[in-house]
């Protein structure tokens, strides 16, 4: 016989639910107040033929007595709790956290599968396992449903927003949601089931991550330094996907909570601030069992719930693995409309033909894509390195299957790079791409600056660049995804100026833990990638926190990394150079091929133009220089003298001097001027000012770098 709580505990709890003193059960006993005593203090237990009496008392079976894996339901029934308005007359129209994202599953599918990442047991090695249930009731399925959520409660509080709704953002979407569900005879949810997970943790009101999530705002009490969210708004996606506002959770904890861990339920409604029957009411509500430790037991608190109702809310999980399923009631998808997929077959996807926020098959398809878009990299395993995430989608109606549960394929959504990362994780990557399928690996340089503003590096964190040829189903070509400890893809960015006739490629960029826990310096560089994430966490640059914490200018170390890391990409896709008898000439003398004459060089001296140029502040505060010079056909070229000016809105620019100046590439550098290579058609060089000749500081500055013809000794 399945057993739950402590027998004491559990008494406890159900003697405060029915109302009941320790005394006032003793005498209905005919026990001693003792003896109940020592039942809650655990120092004995009642015999079995005193348990029925017991069951009796507390108005329940003596099945439940003995299993005590819920609780009674005699004394306080699950109610909702709405919070009164504010005494001072203040007015909060909507959470302003769910204004952070759109409506939209792909967002939704970001940041809940990013939080499941971060909640991940990572003790047994296992991956986190997500699943995403669309379900559309109607008819009796739907009329089952409002009863099990006490909709009748409800509807005067959507009523009076309803009536609002004109002049109220949040108002006019829980209107159209409601109208839209006794219009159509639908309500469409959206569950999102983790397993392998921590759950939802702690008591329902101190700190822990169940008040964070289901009580608090703005707070994000993540397990991990390398976890994705730093913000506390991603839980705001939930309420932001409800159109009614709405969302229902169901968690098993990893660890006990009042002894018990399976079947822990509560719900939240965020609505706007409302007059029902004369009284204010501020705005977010809670669905649960009436608090009996607060005053008047007016406050709602999670309950450990039996089967039957958790099936009746459409929150049963599939097992008894750790994690929290959370329901979003009134799902829709206002941003589907923006964007029409070729892979989808319209005619398929609305029953009556027209463009619906609310239509399973479309989101069911939009959430497949973000998936293998966003967390191709959690879920791709190889050599000793396993997945940390398996994700899959389905839809139902009334409890039938629409479209069958579709389990994400990395390798399918994104095949180069999945076959890039596998490489790394086998060890089988190469230095150069010499043949198609290869994988080249490259270290890159990340240098951290040391915090609260001072100057100087505090290490030197080397990410790893991969890259391969791409194909077609891997989308846009030319990409280089970047991601960090939990292998989510934060930011996506081409790589510009490549040479003409490049082959298409793709490349992936492991920064922080992603690049392995034992990378030098791989903690600090989570912790600083992290601070440079803004709340969409979808690239990395300027934040507030990063300022704060580190200085105004910290965000150039991300520069300089993008950086090193476009010239690494453009130095591996580089096409070598043939040799003259190299290949096909049997072919190439048997073919006749007219070609336009080449065109004369000019007799004259012909002057390079400087045709690209990067520059960053170095950690002294000089500006490091690198720049790209373009050289006309001809028979002599002019020697150039490089003059690095500070731009003035007027006046004379004042000119610096010069550090250091190297010739990289095409060219020679002598006192100052740079020689071209006969017969080079580019030149590099790079370079580095003296600090001594700035005259303000270099973060105050605007940079002018110009060739001028000069034969200088």
């Amino acid at each position: 016989m399945e057993t739950g709580e402590e027998f004491g505990p559990w008494l406890a709890r159900q003697l405060k639910l029915a109302g009941k003193t320790q005394a006032e059960l003793a005498e209905e006993l005919q026990l001693t107040r003792a003896a109940v005593s020592a039942w809650i203090t655990g120092r004995s237990t009642p015999r079995p033929t005193v348990m029925s009496d017991i069951a009796k008392a507390l108005g329940t079976d003596v099945g439940t007595v003995h299993t005590r894996t819920t609780d009674t339901q005699a004394g306080l029934p699950t109610t909702w709790y709405h919070r009164p308005g504010y005494p001072d007359g203040g007015r909060d129209l909507g959470n302003a956290a769910a204004f952070a994202f759109d409506a939209d599953v792909q967002v939704l599918a970001r940041e809940t599968c990013q939080n499941s990442l971060d909640e991940r047991l990572t003790a047994n090695g296992r991956p986190v396992r997500v699943r995403y249930t669309l379900h559309e009731l109607t008819g009796e399925s739907l009329e089952a449903f409002r009863e099990a959520i006490l909709w009748n409660d409800l509807f005067p509080h959507y009523s009076a927003v309803s009536e609002g709704a004109g002049s109220q953002k949040v108002g006019r979407v829980v209107d159209a949601g409601v109208r839209d569900m006794y219009e159509k005879g639908r309500l469409v949810l959206l569950r999102v089931d983790d397993y392998n997970a921590s759950g939802l943790i702690g008591d329902d009101y101190a700190d822990g991550k169940f008040a964070a999530v289901v009580r608090r705002q703005l707070e994000s009490l993540k397990s991990s330094h390398g976890a994705g969210g730093s913000y506390g708004l991603g839980k705001a996606t939930l309420w932001a996907t409800s159109a009614l506002g709405l969302v229902l959770i169901n968690s098993t904890l990893s660890v006990p909570h009042e002894g018990r861990t399976e079947r822990r339920v509560i719900g939240r409604l965020e609505l706007p601030w409302r007059e029902v029957d004369g009284r204010p009411y501020a705005g977010p509500a809670w669905f649960g069992r009436p608090d009996p430790d607060l005053q008047g037991a007016q406050v709602a608190r999670s309950w450990w719930a039996d089967e039957e109702t958790v099936a009746g809310l459409y929150l049963t999980r599939e097992i008894d693995e750790p994690g929290t399923s959370f329901l979003i009631v009134g799902a829709h998808d206002v941003a589907s409309l923006d964007e029409k997929s070729s892979d989808i077959d319209d005619e398929a996807l609305a029953d009556d033909g027209d463009e619906d926020t609310r239509d399973i098959r479309r989101m069911h398809h939009r959430l497949v894509e973000a998936l293998g878009r966003d967390f191709w990299a959690a879920m791709t395993g190889g050599g000793s390195r396993l997945p940390l995430l398996e994700v899959s989608v389905r839809s139902l109606r009334n409890g039938e299957v629409v479209v069958e549960e579709e389990q994400v394929d990395p390798s399918d959504r994104q095949p180069s790079r999945t076959r890039a990362l596998r490489a790394h994780y086998e060890g089988t990557t190469v230095d150069r791409l010499t043949e198609a399928g290869h994988v080249a690996a490259r270290s890159v340089p990340l240098k951290l600056p040391l915090s609260g503003g001072a100057r100087g590096t505090f290490g030197v964190h080397q990410a790893v660049l991969l890259v391969t040829d791409g194909v077609d189903k891997d989308g846009d070509k030319n990409q280089v995804h970047s991601l960090r400890g939990n292998r989510m893809t934060v930011k996506e960015a081409g790589v510009p100026n490549l040479p003409l006739g490049t082959n298409p490629f793709q490349a992936v960029l492991l920064v922080g833990e992603a690049a392995g826990e034992a990378a030098p310096f791989a903690k600090e560089a989570e912790e600083f990638l992290r601070a440079a994430e803004p709340p969409e966490h979808d690239r990395w640059g300027q934040t507030e926190e990063l300022s704060l914490r580190w200085s105004p200018s910290a965000y150039r170390r991300i520069n300089m990394l993008t950086t090193e890391v476009n010239s690494a990409v453009k130095e591996l896709v580089a096409r070598p150079k043939r040799s003259a008898g190299e290949g096909g000439e049997a072919l190439r003398k048997a073919l006749t091929v007219k070609t336009r004459p080449k065109p004369k060089a000019p007799s004259g001296p012909v002057v390079p133009v400087l045709d690209r140029l990067d520059a960053t502040i170095g950690d002294g505060g000089e500006w490091l220089i690198a720049a790209e010079v373009s050289i006309p056909r001809g028979d002599e070229v002019t020697p150039m003298v490089p003059v690095v000016q500070l731009d003035v809105r007027s006046g004379g620019r004042p000119k610096l001097e010069w550090a250091e100046l190297v010739a990289v590439e095409g060219c020679e550098v002598g006192n100052g001027v740079l020689r071209f290579t006969p017969g080079a058609r580019r030149a590099k060089f790079r370079g580095s000012t003296d600090v001594t000749s700035h005259p303000v500081r270099t973060s105050l500055t605007r940079l002018v770098v110009e060739l001028r013809a000069g034969k200088g000794e």
